[in-house]
């Protein structure tokens, strides 16, 4: 939790001054010898560490994961593959896995959503690094509205979506192929916009950079742009956003 929230449960009476200080007083990681768990993180600014599964040993992954839940009770991880959900679920049964975002989470049951982000895709095939960018800002707080299969190719088909569009706190727009699809939705509404490149399309797209390059070179204003399918990058910049937005409406910000 942050800083300013266990000085309110001490406030409040709902956890001691010792155990306060216990937490405050830890090291700011826990050593495991291969890893170092950031177990400060949230402290610092307001979001728990996310694994990175991709490339990681099995048991190293399950270790990793035992000791996030035990600490936290909850761990998110991003780009985990049937195997990793199999052997983390070998320790831990409790953990779900999300075959099309690859994300592999434990999270507690309690969530109450804020504000609103946004996630578009250009297309169905784009889905996978949309739903990483959704489930993450899910995770972290945000209330999300999915709007799929929305590409310039048929136009009108963004623009019957446009006022829940406009409504968001932030849009995340997910493209391939060209990637035109941010600069369309930056010229149509007022928050920011996070722009995905995906690695979908042929082979002049070279991977996403076509895409990539497209959103960099966005003639529309307030569209940002994320490493090509880092839809987890996009769903957490786009969390940012979100809470700014909450806590002004809210008057924290002011």
């Amino acid at each position: 939790m942050k800083t300013v929230e266990l000085l309110k449960q001490v406030q409040k009476g709902e956890i001691s001054i010792e155990e306060a200080e216990r937490l405050l007083g830890r090291a700011p990681f826990e050593e495991l010898g291969f890893a170092k768990l950031d177990t400060h993180r949230q402290v610092r600014n307001g979001f728990k560490e996310v694994i990175f599964c991709e490339g990681k040993q099995d048991e190293y992954l399950k270790d990793i994961y035992k000791r996030m839940v035990e600490e936290t009770a909850e761990a998110f991880g991003t780009r985990a593959s049937e195997h990793q959900y199999e052997i983390v679920r070998s320790v831990l049964p409790q953990v779900k896995y999300d075959p099309v975002s690859r994300i592999l989470k434990v999270e507690q049951e309690e969530r109450n959503p804020v504000g609103l982000v946004a996630v578009c895709t250009a297309g169905t095939s784009d889905i996978p690094v949309a739903e990483e960018a959704a489930q993450t800002a899910e995770y972290f707080g945000a209330s999300v509205e999915r709007i799929y299969d929305v590409g310039v190719s048929g136009l009108h088909r963004l623009l019957s979506r446009l006022d829940r569009i406009q409504a968001a706190n932030c849009v995340v727009a997910v493209a391939g192929m060209e990637g035109a699809l941010a600069s369309v939705i930056g010229g149509l509404v007022q928050n920011p916009v996070v722009a995905v490149p995906t690695s979908v399309g042929y082979g002049a797209s070279f991977g996403g950079v076509s895409a990539l390059l497209t959103m960099l070179n966005s003639c529309a204003n307030g569209v940002a742009t994320v490493n090509i399918d880092n839809g987890f990058g996009a769903g957490y910049l786009a969390t940012q956003i979100n809470r700014l937005a909450v806590e002004k409406d809210s008057g924290k910000g002011q």
